[in-house]
């Protein structure tokens, strides 16, 4: 559990089991190094129907992600995501981790531009997926995600990745999947750094008990 060591300064051993406990907890786990507030409290993770990871950026200004988790809290299906990630790294699980929210255009991405589509065409969709939504890129939506966000973003993975069982690989930028915005790749720089971080689940049950 080397990886848990570097990113919470755990022992390599000891806290290995105790994370594992910590991703699989109802309520309202807190994640070391990480301020996260629940809107709504967390459940079962072998009800969630997650399989992959979609990472989203939007044209708002600092304060956007929490308006957003708060009008997404209110009605859950809209188009959005499950988890919003401010600019100074404060994360909002925003829904009930079973709920569906309405986010990607389908998986409707087929040309192999950033990566290998074949098993990605129609298939990582909002049914599967869970989406994380990084505000801020206002005015310029080239502007990258803040430090804050990354190291966010690098603690936060690893959580829900043990949670809900996802591969490095089964993490994607909205952009790879998707046909988007032309002026810049949404949530590239993002997934690349989740996928070179490597993280792989280690637990072996996604039930809270288990």
């Amino acid at each position: 559990m080397l990886a848990l060591a570097v990113l919470f300064g755990a022992s390599e051993h000891a806290d290995a089991d105790d994370f594992c406990r910590l991703a699989r907890a109802p309520g309202a786990p807190q994640i070391p190094g990480l301020t996260i507030v629940y809107l709504a409290p967390l459940g079962d993770p072998a009800q969630a129907p997650w399989k992959n990871i979609v990472l989203h950026q939007m044209e708002g200004p600092a304060g956007a992600a929490r308006h957003g988790a708060l009008a997404q809290a209110k009605d859950p299906a809209r188009r959005g995501v499950t988890l919003w990630v401010e600019t100074d790294g404060t994360v909002y699980w925003a829904v009930p981790e079973t709920a569906i929210p309405t986010h990607g255009d389908g998986a409707n991405r087929n040309d192999d531009r950033y990566i290998p589509n074949l098993m990605t065409y129609r298939r990582v969709v909002k049914e599967n997926s869970l989406g994380i939504e990084f505000a801020g890129n206002f005015p310029d939506v080239r502007r990258p995600a803040t430090q804050e966000q990354i190291d966010a973003l690098l603690k936060l993975l690893p959580f829900l990745q043990e949670r809900y069982g996802i591969a490095p690989e089964n993490i994607y930028a909205h952009n790879w999947i998707d046909y988007k915005d032309r002026r810049y790749c949404e949530g590239c720089a993002l997934a690349d750094t989740a996928r070179k971080q490597d993280y792989r689940p280690r637990c072996a049950a996604r039930s809270p008990s288990g």
